[in-house]
């Protein structure tokens, strides 16, 4: 660990971080990159997005990128800090906020908030899923199936695992 990189700055941005990440850890991936890589430069674009292909291949809950994330910056002491940073303070909020929002099921307000809540999340969706094709694709190649990917996920029932072994064949061959 850089001396630089105390376990309490890590646990600072994390502890923020949670309480904005509406939908789960996953739509603040476009933030997590704008500060670990490109303002503090804790990591490599590179590894950033290597982190978070790991983190959703392996089973468990989206939050995952956060333990890896502070394991690249701080170690393990990292991962620690940065996980119970990232959840315990969302986990809290949802535990106290439950029984008043269940109270108020019926309320417009809350059908109004829920409501709008939906696009928000989806729109943090697509950023992340835009910060991450932008990291990684290094080609036009490599646009095009995250395109056609994107575009085939939306508009059939087709799984994304046919496109993830396309663009597997075409990096073995180089093309991508």
């Amino acid at each position: 660990m850089n001396n630089s990189r105390g376990l309490g700055e890590i646990c600072g941005y994390f502890l923020v971080l949670s309480m904005i990440a509406v939908g789960g850890a996953n739509v603040v991936i476009p933030e997590m990159h704008h500060q670990l890589v490109e303002l503090r430069g804790w990591m490599s674009s590179g590894d950033f997005v290597s982190l978070v292909a790991l983190s959703q291949a392996a089973p468990g809950p989206n939050v995952l990128i956060v333990s890896l994330l502070g394991w690249k910056v701080a170690g393990i002491p990292g991962a620690l800090v940065a996980t119970f940073a990232m959840c315990l303070p969302s986990s809290l909020t949802a535990y106290f906020f439950s029984g008043f929002w269940r109270r108020f099921q019926q309320a417009p307000w809350r059908i109004v908030v829920q409501g709008g809540l939906v696009p928000v999340t989806v729109g943090l969706v697509l950023a992340s899923g835009f910060v991450l094709a932008h990291e990684a694709d290094s080609n036009w190649i490599a646009y095009c199936i995250t395109a056609l990917t994107a575009v085939l996920t939306w508009r059939t029932n087709l799984n994304p695992l046919w496109m993830l072994g396309a663009a597997a064949i075409g990096g073995a061959f180089g093309l991508i």
